[in-house]
């Protein structure tokens, strides 16, 4: 099977006849002919049902059609990236992250993006991620990264990467020794936390864990800004849980931190990319999507994100 008789085959299902296909597409009807025989051949199954009037798909056909008709379109619509100087890919595209990915992905992207599309202009929301799922599920976003993937339908999406949780205190912080480079669950449990709300998918993340466990955790203060949260933890109210890139913003500020790692749980939280299904992708939204992964990928690889690893998405 190749690209040529899928899109013979396309087009035949289209005109609802190998004669005005023929015509469609330039080709003796007799070859064209002979080129569905081919498809069915390698199928195994009989792709249109003949008659007088015409052709219409079977149901195999018909599978067959959505799947060649989605395939074709991405071709068509790769190539014609390829084939276009990098300032001429122009358009708006939106992107929700949550407040830790901004820090540690978002002036990375914006920069990568502005410096090999200028003629993209992207809008970045930066916000809770369930303020963030419900743009996506509105249609108010082309991407967004969430830290589930069921917050919302009739989008694509794909595992990013996954982060692992750490207790973080200012360097200064005498609630946990300065020998100490990583805590028990149970001693982070017992600590003053300063944690989101349970509206935040990570206080879910966190209270399950200690749940499991029958843990009561020692909960001082429930801030959602995580610039709130991160001043009062420095300012020595508590510790919190968070994935590294809730620090990255903090050392331009001249704080200084200690991430310490949980030892007797593996409490981590995967990033999943949400987009817009392909098909309703523009050329600007194609190369952003590719370029988030590849941007995120690179700052894992380089070490420049830490505590995080990268998830091969599953095998079909």
């Amino acid at each position: 099977m190749d690209l040529r008789q899928l899109r013979y085959f396309t087009q035949i299902v289209e005109s609802g006849s190998l004669s005005k296909a023929s015509r469609q597409l330039f080709i003796a009807q007799p070859a064209l002919s002979q080129q569905l025989s081919k498809l069915e051949g390698e199928v195994g199954k009989p792709l249109l049902n003949r008659s007088a009037r015409g052709v219409a798909p079977t149901d195999s056909g018909l599978a067959l059609y959505h799947h060649a008709r989605f395939m074709l379109r991405q071709l068509d619509q790769a190539l014609s990236i390829a084939r276009q100087e990098s300032k001429a890919v122009q358009g708006m595209v939106s992107v929700g992250l949550p407040a830790t990915t901004v820090s540690a992905l978002g002036l990375p992207l914006v920069r990568r993006l502005r410096e090999r599309y200028p003629g993209i202009l992207v809008n970045v929301v930066e916000g809770m991620s369930g303020h963030i799922g419900h743009m996506m599920r509105s249609g108010q976003l082309d991407f967004a990264v969430l830290f589930s993937n069921d917050m919302a339908r009739d989008v694509a999406v794909d595992v990013l990467l996954e982060e692992e949780l750490f207790v973080m205190l200012p360097r200064h912080s005498a609630l946990v020794s300065p020998r100490r480079f990583s805590i028990t669950i149970a001693e982070a449990a017992a600590l003053p936390l300063i944690l989101p709300t349970g509206a935040h998918g990570l206080r879910r993340r966190i209270s399950a864990e200690f749940e499991q466990r029958n843990l009561s955790a020692h909960i001082v203060a429930e801030i959602d800004s995580l610039s709130l949260l991160m001043s009062c933890v420095y300012d020595g109210m508590g510790a919190t849980i968070k994935p590294m890139g809730a620090i990255y913003l903090e050392g331009q500020r001249g704080r200084k931190w200690r991430a310490l790692a949980i030892s007797d749980a593996h409490l981590v939280r995967r990033n999943y990319l949400y987009s817009l299904p392909p098909e309703r992708l523009s050329a600007a939204g194609t190369v952003v999507a590719a370029e988030i992964k590849d941007t995120a990928r690179e700052l894992v690889q380089s070490g420049a994100w830490t505590g995080v690893e990268l998830v091969k998405p599953a095998s079909p």
